[in-house]
């Protein structure tokens, strides 16, 4: 598998306040641009995988709202995590 616990925890660190950090928004955005990436290669390689294409999108639009949550309430963690993960150009 791709992601296991231990893929998890090192995500959940590097971005979280913690290995057991899952809930902070840092922590989810970089958990869900890990899988973004992971899969926009598979899409890439299977263009016709329309439930992973559905999921792709699904999961884009959750981190979207994770970004915008995190830019109302503190916009210097927002453009710290942007930075981090290079979302932006």
């Amino acid at each position: 598998m791709y992601l296991d616990a231990a893929k998890k925890q090192e995500i959940f660190g590097q971005y979280g306040k913690s290995n057991t950090d899952t809930g902070s928004p840092e922590s989810q955005i970089a958990l869900f641009s890990y899988r973004i990436s992971h899969l926009t290669e598979h899409m890439k390689q299977h263009r016709k995988d329309y439930s992973t294409e559905r999921a792709l999108t699904m999961m884009v639009g959750k981190r979207r709202a994770l970004l915008n949550y995190l830019k109302r309430i503190d916009i210097e963690r927002y453009r710290a995590i942007v930075k981090a993960l290079g979302l932006r150009k």
